[in-house]
């Protein structure tokens, strides 16, 4: 999907390729505060089956599903499926992962909550095996 396509569907700028080996597929990411912000808030849109691996934040993180469909799901808990409008409030240190589904791209708004705390500790990346099961 090209950014082109995207372009008339997303409410804030969609940025640039995010160069990661977080991510097992192509997300884009534009920082909408400035860099040290109080209170970090990231747009970040997902290609469609693009997930981030399991990570987790020392000051916790909010996530505003702002378009398509995608997934969240803490460690030791069934996947949730996610839509435009939905808000995912992610406790300080909980392991978990977030993304698209396979047929669609996922665009969500990422605050980090206490950022003073650190950044994002990443850890292995979700199985296929895991993944496949979604719907």
């Amino acid at each position: 999907m090209s950014t082109t396509d995207l372009s008339n569907s997303v409410i804030f700028p969609i940025g640039e390729v995010l160069e990661s080996d977080h991510f097992n597929g192509t997300v884009w990411l534009k920082m909408l505060t400035p860099v040290g912000s109080a209170c970090p808030i990231a747009n970040v849109t997902f290609e469609p089956a693009c997930r981030n691996s399991w990570h987790k934040h020392a000051g916790g993180q909010i996530l505003l599903v702002t378009g398509g469909r995608g997934y969240y799901q803490p460690w030791g808990k069934p996947a949730r499926e996610l839509h435009a409008g939905d808000v995912v409030n992610i406790a300080p240190d909980l392991k978990h992962w977030h993304g698209a589904a396979k047929d669609s791209r996922f665009i969500h708004l990422a605050i980090e909550v206490n950022p003073e705390k650190g950044p994002a500790t990443w850890l292995e990346p979700v199985s296929d095996e895991d993944y496949n099961k979604l719907q």
